[in-house]
């Protein structure tokens, strides 16, 4: 594992310092899995605090993000590890995200500058979905999650595959931001997703700390401790409920800047293995996540999202606050707030947008031209055999305009053309908890 590093910016000179942080940590496949990005620098395969356990429970391990990731278990196929999931719960090792804390009385503010999404006003032990914006052409540097975790301190967590490009962007732009901001990188930590609609309950049983999961909703987060099999109980933990799957579920930070994350994350996967039993609970790995985040529209970066897409074209508008789009002042603002106004109503619209696709004949995979009439009109970016659907389903960006569901278009795979129709995402129901309207 790398070693954690912690940052501060200031108006005066940066310098490199370490720094007490509260008891936090915490939150996107193979065969037809897209690896966003694998060690291409020469450099060896890092390993999550699971390697051994992933191995040891008869895990096929791939190159993925710079670690090596299980993408499927020899107990199930991918695709009754997916459908597991749907119908029961899996239990992902997402540790190859990389889990950061900024702090300080400016953090909000930073933040505030770097992406389109507001912070002051977010209430504590809450969190929402965002993006990294580059300035000038508001591009996404990366798709992430901010957790307000304290006062002045959010928990984000970002792509493993982008760690060397936003590591170099996030110190870039403090250094030109110059306000009072604290950056740790929690390195070494580890990260699981208990996902699919019996994970509330299993949580429950595991649970050392006092916690209503019914009033415990979709992006709220909570530190509690957790009850492993030998009777002991974990150190604190901060578990968030959401996830990538569309299911209901959460994702448990085992904190590596200040435990020993390798032993307690180990201790915890076990004591909710064998607490929930192999008829309610299974290990799942990047082959299933990748099916069932398609089916749930959610996007990978370096494939549907990249430097070149704004979050307008990406359809990614709603995490642009109110507020923001009134008063502007983040990354790229003048050219994604125009964007939201079609250029018939004023405003410079986009030209393309990300949509979605049930494609007959053979699944159409990343690179797929998209055609009408004979014209290429854009071109698929993720597509999977929907093994919830029984279809081949899709995401894409299509020429604005042809975008509207029930759009009949052509999908050009492996020479041939195949017929396709623009359809609403996700293709399946979100099942995430939350409060009533």
């Amino acid at each position: 594992m790398m070693k954690s590093f912690t940052r501060i910016a200031r108006a005066s000179p940066r310098v490199k310092a370490s720094a007490s942080l509260s008891a936090a940590g915490r939150l996107s496949t193979a065969g037809s899995i897209r690896c966003a990005s694998n060690a291409s620098n020469g450099e060896p395969l890092k390993k999550t605090p699971l390697y051994d356990f992933h191995v040891a429970n008869g895990a096929k391990m791939v190159p993925f993000a710079g670690y090596h990731m299980p993408v499927q278990y020899s107990s199930l196929s991918l695709a009754d590890s997916h459908h597991f999931t749907r119908n029961h719960a899996s239990l992902f090792d997402v540790s190859h995200m990389v889990q950061h804390i900024f702090k300080g009385p400016a953090a909000a503010a930073f933040l505030e500058k770097v992406t389109p999404s507001s912070w002051s006003n977010v209430a504590p032990m809450s969190g929402k979905l965002t993006t990294f914006l580059w300035p000038g052409t508001g591009g996404i540097v990366d798709d992430t999650i901010v957790t307000r975790i304290g006062e002045d301190e959010f928990y984000v967590v970002t792509n493993g595959a982008c760690l060397d490009k936003d590591t170099k962007y996030i110190d870039e732009e403090l250094g030109k931001f110059g306000g009072d901001v604290q950056w740790t990188r929690l390195d070494g930590s580890g990260l699981v997703a208990l996902q699919g609609p019996q994970a509330a309950e299993i949580l429950s049983e595991v649970l050392a700390t006092d916690i209503n999961l019914k009033e415990f909703y979709f992006g709220n987060t909570v530190q509690a401790e957790l009850k492993l099999a030998d009777g002991g109980k974990t150190h604190p933990v901060l578990i968030s409920r959401g996830g990538y799957t569309g299911e209901d579920g959460f994702e448990i930070s085992f904190n590596g800047k200040l435990y020993p994350a390798l032993e307690s994350t180990v201790k915890a996967v076990e004591s909710l293995i064998k607490t929930a039993g192999p008829e309610r609970l299974q290990m799942a790995g990047l082959g299933a996540r990748d099916s069932l985040r398609l089916e749930a529209g959610m996007c990978l970066y370096g494939h549907d999202l990249d430097d070149t897409t704004t979050p307008v074209e990406a359809g990614l508008s709603w995490i642009i606050s109110p507020e923001r789009r009134k008063a502007g002042g983040f990354h790229g603002a003048e050219i994604i707030l125009p964007q939201l106004t079609p250029k018939s109503k004023g405003g410079s619209g986009v030209e393309r947008r990300r949509v979605g696709f049930v494609v007959q004949g053979a699944p159409a995979r990343e690179g797929a031209e998209i055609q009408k009439d004979g014209q290429t009109i854009g071109t698929i970016t993720s597509g999977v055999p929907s093994p919830t659907l029984g279809k081949n389903i899709a995401m894409g960006y299509i020429k604005d305009g042809q975008h509207k569901a029930g759009t009949e278009v052509d999908v050009v795979v492996r020479g041939r053309k195949r017929q396709a129709v623009v359809t609403k995402m996700p293709f399946t129901p979100a099942k995430y908890w939350k409060a009533p309207a």
